[in-house]
């Protein structure tokens, strides 16, 4: 039957695959349907506007992103579930920061790569639906395709896009990782979420790097996230003073919004705190040769940069650290690096320590 709303058996899936999605360890599923024509509008004019960096497959997905039909043939419907990742005995986020000898690492990094936790449990969601029901089409995506994954959780339910585009639920905050399931049945869609943000603009007013420059609009290009992760060369000059000493990622825009207060721990012993992650010196981090930084982020969502842009990210925050005997000492020591990018980063921040101590 096309109309999902009329068959009972269609209305129960829906019911069960949402209990189900809780027993694996979600915190919230929710269904709906395909249709992002607006949003395909919104993402067009940010990538006209170049607001994407240097992220040139975000431009060369086309509409793939946009209608999840022309990447998974055959899609009529989203199933989209969340999962919360803040561990809980992570130290304070603002202590780390305020530290400029220590690195600081995004909440969602310190644990295992979200990637294959998430992909894991979705496909063990999927398998229990065609045990319920046999087989039927799908496909798993967790920030691996072109999927615009905040408006299909949006739309499904699961919380409203806020003003750093993020995703927001009222009794739950932001910090929380999304995943997806593309299917060919057509399940009855849930209500989309409202929007709660009102009047505030505390996330807009704390970014260092001004990168949220209007309600609603991230230019990904002054994003410390983007710049100490997906930006593959050198960080503009502009931007390593605000960086501090955010090594991967940046977490302030979520650390003030008011709907945090509402966030929950996270259960999962997968993204409980690696190798003290949480509040590492930068001297020790810095020292780690590629070897250890392998070892070390392995199956995390760090490793993905490479010890390259490890070291680039860490001599920056070198750079906007406390000039001392034991910093200088770290950068003399990668100043011959055979990588040009990290020489360059180093060099600013051995500039750094000399204007400092000449004043």
């Amino acid at each position: 039957m096309n109309d999902a709303q009329a068959d009972p058996r269609l209305e129960n899936l829906a019911i069960q695959i949402k209990t189900w999605g809780r027993e694996l360890g979600f915190q919230q599923v929710g269904i709906t349907g395909t249709d992002l024509s607006e949003d395909e509008t919104r993402l067009q004019r940010w990538l006209d506007a170049g607001r994407h960096g240097d992220m040139d497959y975000m431009a060369r997905h086309g509409k793939r992103r946009s209608r999840p039909a022309a990447l998974r043939p055959g899609t009529v419907s989203v199933i989209s579930a969340r999962m919360d990742y803040l561990p809980p005995a992570a130290r304070d986020a603002w202590s780390v920061i305020d530290d400029p000898a220590l690195g600081f690492v995004s909440r969602y990094a310190l644990g295992r790569d979200y990637h294959k936790v998430l992909r894991r449990r979705l496909q063990r969601l999927a398998e229990r639906i065609e045990t319920q029901i046999g087989g039927f089409g799908y496909r798993a995506f967790v920030d691996s395709a072109p999927v615009l994954e905040k408006a299909l959780a949006r739309n499904a339910g699961l919380g409203w896009i806020g003003k750093h585009t993020n995703l927001i639920h009222r009794r739950a905050g932001s910090w929380f990782f999304l995943g997806e399931l593309y299917i060919d049945l057509p399940l009855p869609a849930d209500a989309p979420a409202s929007e709660h943000c009102g009047s505030c603009t505390a996330c807009i007013d704390v970014c260092p790097t001004q990168a949220i420059v209007g309600p609603w609009e991230l230019d990904a290009r002054r994003c410390i996230s983007y710049l100490t992760i997906e930006h593959r060369g050198s960080i503009p000059e502009v931007f390593r003073k605000a960086i501090g000493n955010r090594i991967y990622g940046c977490d302030d825009c979520q650390l003030v919004c008011p709907w945090n207060k509402f966030a929950e721990l996270s259960v999962e012993p997968d993204f409980a705190i690696r190798h003290g992650l949480d509040k590492t010196g930068l001297i020790e981090l810095f020292g780690w040769s590629e070897g250890e930084f392998l070892q070390r982020t392995a199956g995390s969502a760090i490793r993905r940069i490479g010890h390259e842009r490890w070291l680039r990210n860490i001599a920056v925050a070198l750079g906007n650290a406390p000039a001392t005997p034991q910093v200088r000492k770290a950068l003399m020591a990668r100043r011959d690096h055979p990588s040009a990018l990290v020489r360059e980063h180093v060099a600013w921040a051995l500039d750094q320590h000399r204007v400092a101590g000449a004043s």
